[in-house]
Formats: structure tokens, sequence, C-alpha cells
């Protein structure tokens, strides 16, 4: 159970970096850095999080199977 908590907060963490440093990128001139950071980090993590749930459910069932 621990790995699992341990396994989600990692990859919102990651999505968030990922995420804020894509806004930076893409939108910073035109958004400004900091809102562009924080969209970027919102919705890497919108994208990251089920994506982590569904590996770790489909690594639940192989592991069993």
């Amino acid at each position: 159970m621990t790995m699992l908590v341990l396994f989600l907060l990692v990859t919102i963490a990651a999505g968030m970096a990922g995420g804020a440093l894509g806004g930076l990128k893409l939108a910073g001139a035109d958004l400004g850095n900091q809102l562009a950071a924080m969209m970027g980090a919102f919705y890497g993590t919108l994208v990251s999080v089920p994506a982590a749930i569904l590996a770790t459910v489909i690594l639940h069932f192989l592991q069993r199977g």
C-alpha cells in the first residue's frame, strides 16, 4: 500500500514538473511565466494521474494472473 501511495505522489510531482516546464516553453512569453507554469502544472497533473492509476490497475491484474 505504501508503494502505491509513493508511486502516485511521484507521478503527481513528475506530471506537475513536466507540465510547468512545457507551459513555460510554449506560452511563457504570451501569458507570462507564472501563469503559464501554473496552467501547465495543472494540465500535466490532469493527464498523469489517470495514466498512473490505469497503469497500477493493469500491473495489479498482471501480477495476479
